[in-house]
């Protein structure tokens, strides 16, 4: 009897250190506890989760890779922070390339972190691997960028949970002051009403963004790679940008609530079509003088035909969404990327507006329904901004613009820039890391917001 105790509580030490070896350290919040893996830093994304430096975050990082431009170009970048003059950063890299940066990565577990950025044609596999192994994993977004990946994508979540590790899409446009009063807006009832059903032609929420090609990114002119251009790589705009729109209609209309992409999730409409790029200009973008050879299928004699952009309308609930990208090769003289929202309440519109006349930054509108009596509607908005609003977000206010639409004023020092929302992110991101765990609804809204991607693409091709 004892010999066979002595069995069973050696099996249960054997099961335990080998959980044990597949799960990452418990996170106290202590400095360095987090170590860093970068595997294959193909987008500047990579180099931006690291553009702050926290002390939770071991300055030490591992890069896998393949030796190439893309990765000069991340290392450039976070050289670039090390050495600027205001609050460097003092990351070091411990880099190995090779073509089985993969396998390396993996057998030596260097960090508890995967952060992936780059080629969205493996990103998946890195992921369900990662999380497999039981190492945490902060993508990039699409986490998928096809039917076939989305079912892979079910799977890493499932080992994530398993193996009792995070699984986390950057998110960076919830960190958008503008964004956020938008949505402290649509829950005061005084001020929004009710969110409206709404209409094929007039839907409940509107997102559509512009993005360009040629770009600056911390100062320096952006290089993008060849297969950026490539939708079997990177994607096409339908599921890429557009992640983080669906992303903010699921968060901005049920914020804190769990969407279920079975039930809650009905396309309605979906279409795309090309830019269009000359020779010379995406030389201007990549550097190269001549397309690779796997981009000569999408062109029309010297013209580069890329599908990046792509339009949804769906129903969320009942609710009718309406998502849209396009992608431009530059950006008009003082322009820059540009986001329009509303949201349609059944006392006020709440617009967001970031085109010439706001000299290319976003700005917040209150647009009264004119079923609302206007009354002391100005007083209950100048209430809902400067008091109900003060203690996480001071120093606001607003100005009438018109007899019933007001715009919301909102200090320079909310405003801090897309590439500063990498370190909000992050931040949430580590917080997580010591809860050992996600908020409930962020799982399952993760999965919902890929299956709406991947619901329209599939009826915009026509499959």
């Amino acid at each position: 009897m004892k010999k066979h105790h002595l069995i069973i509580n050696l099996l249960i030490i054997i099961i335990m250190v080998s959980c044990a070896d597949r799960s990452t350290d418990a996170f106290t919040g202590e400095e360095g506890e987090v170590k860093i893996i970068t595997i294959q830093p193909g987008h500047f994304h990579a180099a931006l989760v690291q553009k702050e430096q926290h002390p939770q975050i071991d300055p030490l990082v591992h890069i896998y890779a393949e030796e190439g431009p893309e990765l000069r170009n991340h290392v450039r970048m976070i050289e670039s922070y090390n050495t600027r003059d205001d609050d460097p950063t003092g990351w070091e890299l411990e880099i190995y390339t090779g073509p089985d940066y993969l396998e390396r990565s993996l057998k030596e577990r260097r960090g508890n972190v995967m952060v992936t950025a780059g080629n969205n044609a493996r990103k998946t596999d890195y992921i369900l691997q990662f999380v497999k192994e039981g190492i945490n994993v902060l993508a990039d977004k699409p986490m998928v960028i096809n039917p076939e990946n989305f079912e892979k994508l079910l799977r890493a979540f499932e080992a994530a949970e398993g193996n009792g590790v995070l699984l986390y899409d950057i998110m960076t446009e919830r960190s958008e002051i503008n964004t956020i009063i938008q949505r402290e807006l649509a829950l005061n009832e005084g001020v929004f009403g009710e969110l409206v059903d709404g209409t094929p032609e007039k839907p409940a929420i509107t997102k559509e963004s512009v993005h360009h090609f040629f770009k600056y990114v911390s100062g320096s002119p952006l290089t993008r790679p060849p297969w950026f251009f490539d939708v079997e790589q990177q994607g096409e705009g339908i599921v890429d940008v557009t992640t983080h729109l669906v992303d903010l209609v699921q968060w901005q209309l049920f914020p804190g609530e769990i969407i279920d992409y079975k039930n809650d999730i009905e396309m309605l409409h979906a279409r795309r079509w090309p830019t269009k790029l000359t020779p010379a200009q995406f030389e201007r973008v990549t550097g190269l003088p001549e397309y690779p050879d796997y981009l000569r299928q999408y062109t029309e004699g010297d013209t580069l035909v890329v599908y990046a952009n792509g339009e949804m309308l769906y129903k969320l609930r009942g609710k009718y969404a309406k998502v849209s990208v396009a992608w431009d090769y530059v950006a008009p003289e003082g322009g820059d990327d540009t986001h329009y929202s509303v949201m349609r309440g059944t006392r006020s519109d709440l617009i967001i507006r970031q085109g010439e006349e706001q000299n290319y930054r976003p700005v917040l509108y209150v647009s009264l329904k004119d079923e609302t009596d206007p009354g002391d509607f100005g007083n209950m908005l100048q209430n809902a901004v400067t008091v109900d609003l003060a203690d996480n977000y001071p120093g606001m206010d607003i100005k009438r613009e018109e007899e019933r639409v007001w715009s919301v004023s909102i200090p320079d020092k909310y405003r801090i820039g897309h590439e500063a929302h990498f370190g909000q992110v992050m931040e949430r991101f580590l917080q997580y890391l010591v809860d050992g765990k996600l908020p409930d609804w962020e799982v399952p809204n993760m999965i919902s917001k890929y299956y709406t991607n991947i619901s329209a693409l599939e009826m915009a091709r026509g499959e």
